[in-house]
């Protein structure tokens, strides 16, 4: 018997004495998730780059995927349309960015994203 079978034969032995099995034969997901690196609302505006990285990494730190809702966490610029701009890993090596054109406000959303891509359209 190969060493996988005899460990999935002793976990179901295990399983109906009641005990808790870990196996180590078990499949280990090496999934990246969302690291930010930073959040800027207004950028176009005259705000300060990384103004609303606080708020975009409480939201999305941690995740797969995430769709963040542009909160009005920094004031309009004397009228100004505001874009937004986010800057992130995927498992500290793939970096990524998304932006919404200026006027991005309450209701809009920015979606970031970890998942493998299956290609184009997808």
């Amino acid at each position: 018997m190969k060493p996988t079978a005899i460990a999935l034969a002793l976990a179901w032995v295990a399983v109906g004495l009641g005990a808790l099995v870990i196996s180590s034969a078990a499949p280990v997901a090496n999934e990246a998730t969302i690291a930010i690196v930073s959040g800027t609302y207004g950028s176009n505006c005259g705000a300060s780059h990384g103004n609303v990285t606080r708020d975009l990494a409480e939201h999305c730190n941690g995740l797969r995927t995430c769709s963040y809702p542009v909160s009005m966490v920094a004031a309009q610029s004397g009228g100004c349309r505001n874009d937004y701009l986010a800057e992130w890993r995927c498992g500290g090596h793939e970096f990524h960015n998304a932006a919404l054109a200026a006027g991005a406000g309450n209701g809009d959303r920015l979606i970031l994203s970890c998942e493998p891509s299956s290609g184009p359209g997808h």
